[in-house]
C-alpha cells in the first residue's frame, strides 16, 4: 500500500498548473493526504473517479484545510479532534482565530490502522503563534494520536511545520530560534518520538540534503536550500511493515513536494 502526503498550497492552483493529475496518474497512491487545500469540497475540479474524497475545510475562505482521497473505503472518518481533547488542552481562539475551525486534521480508520493527516499551525515569523503551538496544539495532537492508538496503530502524516534536527534543514545555525526551528517546536516533535512514534524516512535515509519545502525566493529549490517539515510517523507496531519512505522532490506545483510511505500489508495480517 502506498500512502502519499502533500501540502499543495492551494488545491485549485496545483490543478490549474496541471501538476496534480499527472502526479496521481504516475504514482497511483492508494491514499492521498493533502494539506493547505485552501478550498471547500466542490470548489476544485478533481477527476479521480477511483477515489473517495473526505474534506476538512477551514471556515475562513481560501485558508488552511486538509483532505484525504482514498481508494480503500474507510471504516470511519473524524474531522478535527474530539471535544474532550480540545477542551482539556485549551484549544481556543488566539489572535489568528480558532485552530479548531481551520480544518487542520482528518483521521480515517481502516482495517489494520488509522491514517491521520494534519496541517500544524505555523508559529509565525514573529513567533506570535508559538505559545498556541507549544502549549496547546502539539500536546493535544499527541493526545489525539495516542487515543486512536488505543484501538489501532496509527500512520500520521502532514506538514508539521518544524525541522526536527539540524539534518532537517540546509542552514541550521542561521535558523536557530526562528519559526520552524525553535527549541519549543523541536521539543514538540521529539515528544511524538518519545511517545513511540517512528520517523519513517529516517529508517531508510541518514544525513542532510533531504528536504520537502523550499522558499520561492532566490531559487532555493533549484539550489536545494530547503527544510524537511513534511513527515510520515508510524506507531512502533507498524515498523516492520514499512518497506519504503520517500521524498518526491521532482514533483512540482507547490512550495512543498509530496512525501510517501509504502507498507507491506501482508505483514499486518
Amino acid at each position: 500500500m502506498k500512502i502519499y502526503s502533500w501540502n499543495v498550497n492551494g488545491i485549485r492552483a496545483v490543478i490549474r498548473k496541471n501538476d496534480f493529475g499527472p502526479f496521481v496518474a504516475e504514482h497511483q497512491p492508494d491514499i492521498i493526504c493533502l494539506q493547505e487545500t485552501k478550498a471547500q469540497q466542490g470548489q476544485a475540479e478533481i477527476d479521480l473517479p477511483d477515489y473517495e474524497e473526505y474534506w476538512n475545510s477551514a471556515e475562513k475562505a481560501g485558508y488552511s484545510g486538509t483532505a484525504i482521497f482514498t481508494r480503500p473505503k474507510p471504516i470511519s472518518v473524524l474531522n478535527d479532534m474530539t471535544s474532550d481533547i480540545s477542551e482539556e488542552h485549551g484549544l481556543h481562539d488566539d489572535s489568528y482565530g480558532d485552530p479548531m475551525k481551520e480544518g487542520r486534521i482528518i483521521s480515517a480508520e481502516y482495517e489494520h490502522f488509522y491514517v491521520a493527516t494534519a496541517y500544524v499551525p505555523n508559529a509565525k515569523r514573529d513567533l506570535t503563534r508559538l505559545p498556541l503551538r507549544f502549549n496547546q496544539w502539539d500536546p493535544a495532537l499527541l493526545a489525539h494520536l495516542k487515543a486512536l492508538e488505543k484501538k489501532k496503530p496509527v500512520i500520521f502524516c502532514g506538514d508539521l511545520n518544524v525541522a526536527h534536527t539540524e539534518d532537517d534543514l540546509s542552514n541550521p545555525k542561521a535558523n536557530v530560534g526562528e519559526h520552524g526551528f525553535t527549541d519549543e517546536e523541536r521539543e514538540g516533535f521529539q515528544n511524538f518520538m518519545d511517545a513511540g512514534f517512528i520517523d519513517t524516512f529516517r529508517l531508510f535515509n541518514e544525513g542532510n540534503g533531504h528536504y520537502s519545502w523550499w522558499s520561492y525566493m532566490s531559487k532555493a529549490r533549484e539550489r536545494n536550500v530547503g527544510w524537511r517539515i513534511d513527515y510520515f510517523l508510524v506507531s512502533a507496531e507498524l515498523k516492520d511493515a514499512v518497506v519504503g519512505a520517500e521524498i518526491h522532490n521532482d514533483i512540482m506545483g507547490s512550495d512543498h513536494c509530496p512525501v510517501s510511505v509504502e507498507l507491506d500489508l501482508a505483514k499486518l495480517r
